[in-house]
């Protein structure tokens, strides 16, 4: 009799044992020969299951219901093999192939398990989560590299969109707003990679981000006043380092009064507001035709009577229409973009917009960025996992042919715990912004002031 446990165990390989991933959904699993013939009475009973059910009325199914009527005919397919199972192991195997069916196979326990917010599939033995800021490699795995491309194709079918030999890498999103990266053979060798960015279900304000540590509460107040100031914000960061996250939190700060227009590859940003039109690119055809790129999404939206636009993330000749947007009344507009500080952003900023308009004097696109943007907020992933703000800079204007800003807080490290957390705090540079200004114009200066640190004003 089998009695080994399957399906949604996450563990890790260490030598020749299997070791307890901490958060792990049931007991442990048995020996690597154990899994091996796990896997064929597995795929025996899938056999005959696919045979005596009608793949489209599953898929209109409710999830709970399909659950239980696969448990169903699981066991009468043992029976009839004569395999035994317990009711878990039965249960257990019901939920494996109903996530065939209809959802992501292996991969569901991690995209039910709220602590994870990365998954990545690299090949189809070869999966790694992160949870809490680190990397782990799992125990998940599919039958082989066909299923990871049929994953993959009913990750893209759902949003209209086809992934292929002919076409084999695909921007999704998941239905829950999860992003979604898929490239396939022969872009590579080893049967397919899905990189799932993971959001949570609800959104992230400021004051929770305060009790995550990755912010101070002096620089959530700053950043709610520039917000409701309508200053241009540009966040700036590695990949994976909460930018989009931030980007949210801060947005709830918008008046509800306000339209905004968002503007992004794959649709994440979930804003609150009542008055939010979502606009999203489109990749070329098979033809190579009927492209619609960032750059004419920003244009278009200037046409729609917008209050605010939000750019997911520039990363190409959209900045141009962006900074042109920003210095032409529509105040308040927000974006990300990939950088390794505040001042590597101007420089990254500037590349952009002379992909754009390579005829266009340096100074010039320097003057528009610099009027354009009024703060920077850098934000890290550090060694400990923990996503922390390390510098908010205003930008002050020219000096010659150089952008000028200050520092208004930075991230002070102080040292590392034994535990590997690291300690440190959100100080301010106390020094007067040109934001101030700004913020009286919305009687705020006085908050602003206290926020920075700034004593009698």
């Amino acid at each position: 009799m089998m009695t080994t446990g399957f399906g949604h165990r996450f563990i890790e390989a260490r030598g020749p044992e299997l070791v307890l991933i901490p958060g792990s959904l049931e007991e442990s699993l048995g020996s690597v020969a154990d899994l091996a013939a796990l896997g064929e009475l597995k795929g025996r009973i899938q056999t005959v299951l696919m045979s005596r059910i009608n793949a489209s009325v599953a898929g209109r199914m409710p999830r709970a219901m399909l659950r239980a009527e696969v448990a169903k005919l699981v066991s009468e397919i043992a029976t009839e093999e004569r395999v035994q199972l317990n009711k878990l192991e039965e249960t257990a195997l019901a939920t494996e192939l109903t996530d065939d069916m209809v959802g992501l196979g292996p991969l569901e326990p991690f995209l039910e398990d709220e602590g994870i917010t990365d998954i990545l599939v690299n090949g189809p033995f070869d999966i790694y989560v992160e949870r809490h800021g680190k990397l782990q490699k799992t125990g998940a795995r599919f039958r082989d590299a066909q299923h990871v491309v049929n994953t993959a194709q009913r990750i893209a079918s759902a949003i209209g969109r086809r992934i292929d030999e002919a076409s084999p890498m695909v921007d999704a999103r998941l239905a829950d707003g999860s992003r979604v990266n898929i490239v396939l053979p022969p872009l590579v060798l080893n049967g397919g990679t899905i990189s799932i960015r993971k959001f949570p279900k609800w959104n992230l304000t400021l004051d929770t981000m305060v009790r995550q540590q990755n912010l101070s509460s002096d620089v959530a107040r700053l950043l709610e006043i520039a917000v409701r100031s309508r200053v241009n914000i540009l966040i700036s960061g590695g990949t994976g380092s909460g930018k989009t996250t931030l980007l949210n939190a801060a947005s709830q700060y918008i008046g509800r009064d306000e339209r905004v227009i968002t503007i992004e590859d794959a649709v994440e940003l979930r804003l609150l507001q009542p008055h939010v039109v979502q606009m999203e690119t489109r990749p070329a055809n098979i033809e190579g035709s009927g492209q619609v790129p960032q750059r004419e999404l920003v244009r278009n939206s200037l046409r729609m009577r917008p209050d605010r636009i939000i750019v997911g993330e520039v990363r190409g000749a959209e900045a141009f229409d962006m900074l042109q947007a920003m210095n032409t009344g529509h105040d308040g507009s927000m974006s990300t973009i990939h950088a390794n500080s505040p001042r590597d952003a101007l420089y990254r900023l500037e590349n952009m917009v002379l992909m754009a308009n390579g005829n266009v004097p340096l100074r010039a696109i320097r003057m528009q960025i610099a009027s354009a943007i009024s703060l920077i907020v850098h934000i890290e992933r550090m060694r400990d996992g923990v996503r922390r703000v390390q510098n908010v800079v205003e930008i002050t204007g020219m000096e010659g042919e150089i952008i000028t800003a200050r520092d208004l807080f930075t991230f002070q490290y102080r040292g590392e715990r034994s535990d590997g957390f690291i300690e440190g705090a959100f100080e301010s540079t106390r020094m007067r912004p040109n934001l101030v200004t700004r913020a009286a114009h919305f009687g705020l200066e006085l908050p602003l002031l206290e926020a920075l640190g700034i004593a009698g004003g």
